[in-house]
């Protein structure tokens, strides 16, 4: 874990307990008591399209892991929810900003971070993951 990466979680806690979901509602982006997947995508990112089966099939196996999507460089909440409803994701999927994308250092798609219990980042990847791979960087305490 790098030092900066705690410095995210506790700087922008307030910004980020509350954001915006495709359907209205709110989601955090923090653990609060369960180990977290947070996904940052573009919807017309092809990688993305490729390997948010197995982020689906992560939530779908694994109840115990809190696992929220986070749009970013779309064009309109249409364009975000085309990519949800193809995809049939069964999870939260916030639409992300500008803000978001430079708090996380989001420099491609598609990104992940692992957060454990605690709130503390264990694991940050990007590209293409298996569901097995997501799922071991979950247990990294």
């Amino acid at each position: 874990m790098l030092a900066t990466d705690t410095h995210i979680v506790e700087q922008y806690n307030a910004d980020f307990n509350a954001v915006t979901t495709l359907d209205n509602n709110t989601v955090s982006l923090f653990a609060q008591g369960k180990t977290t997947v947070l996904y940052f995508f573009a919807p017309w990112c092809q990688v993305c399209h490729a390997s948010i089966r197995n982020l689906q099939a992560l939530h779908e196996d694994n109840k115990a892991i809190k696992v929220v999507a986070i749009a970013l460089d779309y064009i309109d909440d249409d364009e975000v929810a085309k990519f949800t409803s193809k995809h049939q994701l069964t999870f939260p999927v916030a639409l992300g900003n500008e803000g978001i994308k430079k708090a996380f250092s989001i420099t491609g798609y598609p990104s992940y971070y692992v957060l454990n219990k605690q709130n503390v980042i264990t694991a940050k990847s990007m590209g293409y993951s298996s569901e097995l791979g997501l799922y071991l960087r979950s247990l990294i305490l």
